[in-house]
């Protein structure tokens, strides 16, 4: 063992690789590893030899099929799903064991949630990815958006015209029209990124409300009153399909009212 290993616990060198096994899965080239194990398990989703609803092996057949240490795979797999990669399961059901997972968006908010609140990204940056997202989205949505989409919409504005809503409640229905928005596009993919945006800017929004006064121009019912406007005004122009009038409105919304972001520079 040389000076780079020696220091290491669960580093030591390997013996050489043996050839592929035929289920594709092959031992790793150092057994240190959770890094290495998150790769072998990455490639096989990616090459697409793991799919959505399929199980993993279990953690114990796992670790010697990649001949590394249990702990190794454990760390790897809660990595994966804090990502939302994989859902695991304890017990011995049916149920039980460790399943790759296709439902990204609660781990892509939770992740930018984390990094906006961290300061990771300038807020302007979020507000400029924001706008391009949802004006893309709204664009998909005067185009692909059902009756059931439309009515998700009308929900959302006719819980926010409540009067004397509370600020909390108010935030997580505005929150769900813009989701819902994005949702009617039918682009997946788009739709989870948008969420993921928006979501991560709901709290600092919300700080941003919660601070604000009870009268003046710049006071809690003048500016919840603004984005009742801004929102119906939105919705017509979905309902009527307009998609560039929808995409400049709800580009106008957002930028409007980013100024009373508290994380705003």
């Amino acid at each position: 063992m040389n000076g780079l290993t020696s220091g290491l616990p669960d580093e030591v060198a390997a013996a050489p690789v043996p050839a592929p096994r035929a289920d594709g899965w092959q031992p790793v080239s150092r057994m240190r590893t959770y890094e290495l194990v998150l790769d072998r398990i990455e490639g096989q989703i990616v090459s697409g030899a793991l799919r959505a609803g399929q199980r993993l092996p279990p953690e114990r057949e796992l670790a010697s099929m990649l001949g590394v240490s249990r702990p190794a795979v454990r760390e790897a797999l809660r990595i994966l799903e804090a990502q939302g990669a994989v859902r695991s399961q304890v017990g011995t059901g049916p149920d039980s064991g460790t399943t790759i997972d296709r439902l990204p968006s609660d781990a892509l908010a939770r992740l930018l949630r984390l990094h906006v609140a961290l300061g990771s990204f300038p807020i302007d940056d979020v507000v400029d990815t924001r706008v391009a997202l949802e004006r893309a989205s709204v664009v998909l949505a005067c185009r692909n958006a059902q009756p059931a989409d439309l009515a998700r919409m009308r929900a959302e504005l006719v819980a926010m015209d409540v009067p004397e809503l509370d600020r909390e409640t108010f935030n997580q229905h505005d929150t769900n029209f813009h989701v819902a928005i994005a949702d009617a596009g039918g682009n997946r993919l788009m739709s989870d990124v948008t969420r993921a945006i928006r979501e991560s800017v709901r709290m600092p929004i919300l700080a941003g409300w919660s601070a604000m006064p009870e009268s003046g121009p710049d006071s809690w019912p003048s500016v919840r009153d603004g984005v009742r406007a801004d929102h119906h005004a939105v919705f017509l122009a979905i309902e009527a399909g307009r998609a560039e009038l929808a995409a400049d409105r709800l580009e106008s919304h957002i930028r409007r009212y980013a100024i009373y972001l508290p994380i705003h520079d």
